[in-house]
């Protein structure tokens, strides 16, 4: 499988935090899903200097890019406006 390391950076406008956490639940309840087909291999709430959530890290792993691009399209945070800015880089989780 192809693996990518995913960082979403939220929105800043006045809603968005309060957008973010109407949203989570749909957003973890997609994130189980994909762990339970063996696509998600970590991630987690990137936090500013007062510890609240400003974006996401994941690497996930997908057969194909048609995958992936299946995955942006039914997002949470990308479909309900969280993540302003989405950077997918190729990754390779080390084998140790």
């Amino acid at each position: 499988m192809d693996q990518y390391l995913i960082t979403g950076y939220d929105y800043t406008d006045d809603g968005a935090f309060e957008r973010r956490m109407n949203v989570r639940p749909h957003h973890l309840d997609g994130v189980r899903e994909l762990k339970a087909k063996g696509n998600y291999i970590i991630g987690g709430a990137m936090l500013n200097e007062e510890g609240k959530m400003i974006g996401s890290t994941m690497i996930l792993q997908f057969e194909n890019e048609e995958e992936l691009e299946a995955w942006k399209l039914n997002e949470f945070y990308i479909t309900q406006k969280i993540w302003e800015s989405v950077d997918i880089k190729p990754f390779k989780v080390a084998d140790v």
